[in-house]
């Protein structure tokens, strides 16, 4: 059955701020995450002589496009962004997971955050005078882990930002080699692929997910986008070649825009049930056969040139993306939300310090070039 003829469920979870309940151990792993960062962010400037995001450092494509609410959702979907059928324009920006910037051989999971522009309604605490809209999303349904075992793989993490190139690349193979095997019988294993083992796949074939749950208006959704153009879709699993070619996944994104465009949908999962799907635990994949992805949106792109001087320096350099980035009704939700936030404002005022520039919400992107 097509995406777009899926029926919401007919009993969503309402939201309510009690649907949040306060990790134990919050605090002492925010702080935990946060030293982490900082110390990637402090020897990735002294490696690279400038600074660069403590996650998602290295970037595959920067675009510019269009986002069009669906017309006439029913209103258990017709909420927030997407409350009516809208045009709007978007940035975008494809990235690898890590926070150094590494050969494209070595091969972790992809990301891809969005900036929605000229959005009016009431806005999240401290993003009051905004118009701007940003959903940040990885290749993954669910997040790597809970928030303690997270924040010990981050110390891992933070520990190889200095090792050497060749080396990563060594753990990188051996890690694909044995996620091949897992999922020969059928599995897969989340801390293989953020070691390095992620198959050698086309970008721009990929699913993105929140992971974590937002506040959709009146209830609560998870959100996905998903290739949908003929184009784009061709290149589900596509094998990509890597070898001896460090930004390898860039030169493959530049080289399909300048011949196609493409279009993806934006998908909503509402939350049937909070106990097979917690606001709070983002490790715990939320049931479709409860709850399925329903489109909400499309997001279209033009062939463009996706890597040029202006647009670096407008999105990859100019922009920062957060979840927190946005409207009332799409407050994100849980630990792992919470723990992004103080996470992602650290990035970015290291980034501005060292850049001698604050790094601020567009009011409209017309400075990007398409």
């Amino acid at each position: 059955m097509p995406r777009s003829s899926l029926t919401p469920p007919q009993s969503p979870v309402r939201y309510s701020p009690s649907v949040e309940t306060p990790h134990p151990d919050e605090a002492e792993v925010g702080a935990s995450i946060l030293e982490s960062m900082q110390k990637i962010r402090e020897k990735t400037l002294e490696d690279y002589g400038r600074p660069v995001r403590s996650v998602h450092a290295k970037s595959h494509g920067v675009l510019k496009g269009e986002l069009h609410v669906l017309p006439d959702l029913p209103p258990v979907l017709a909420q927030g962004l997407f409350a009516k059928a809208s045009t709007y324009p978007v940035a975008l920006r494809l990235s690898t997971t890590p926070g150094d910037i590494l050969d494209d051989s070595v091969s972790t999971p992809r990301g891809l955050a969005i900036k929605v522009a000229e959005v009016e309604g009431e806005r999240l605490p401290g993003s009051e005078g905004g118009t701007t809209q940003d959903f940040v999303l990885v290749n993954g349904p669910t997040f790597q882990a809970k928030p303690k075992p997270f924040a010990q793989n981050l110390k891992l993490l933070e520990k190889t930002t200095d090792r050497l190139d060749r080396t990563k690349k060594v753990v990188s193979a051996v890690s694909r080699g044995l996620e091949t095997l897992i999922e020969a019988f059928g599995g897969q294993s989340v801390a293989l692929k953020s070691l390095g083992g992620h198959p050698e796949t086309h970008i721009l074939g990929e699913t993105f997910f929140s992971q974590a749950p937002i506040r959709y208006g009146d209830y609560i959704a998870k959100v996905s986008v998903a290739p949908v153009s003929a184009e784009l879709t061709a290149l589900k699993d596509a094998p990509v070649d890597l070898n001896g070619k460090p930004d390898g996944l860039r030169e493959a994104v530049v080289d399909f825009f300048r011949q196609y465009g493409g279009e993806w949908e934006i998908r909503v999962q509402l939350c049937t049930d909070l106990e097979t799907m917690p606001v709070e635990d983002a490790s715990i994949l939320w049931p479709e056969d409860q709850s399925p992805y329903i489109p909400v949106g499309r997001i279209t792109v033009a062939p463009q040139e996706a890597w040029s001087d202006n647009k670096v320096a407008a999105i990859d350099e100019g922009l920062f993306f957060s979840p927190w980035h946005g409207l009332a009704a799409h407050q994100p939700l849980g630990v792992i939300m919470r723990l992004r936030r103080k996470a992602y404002e650290a990035s970015a005022a290291f980034r501005a310090a060292h850049n001698g520039h604050a790094i601020e919400e567009p009011k409209t992107l017309d400075a990007i070039p398409a």
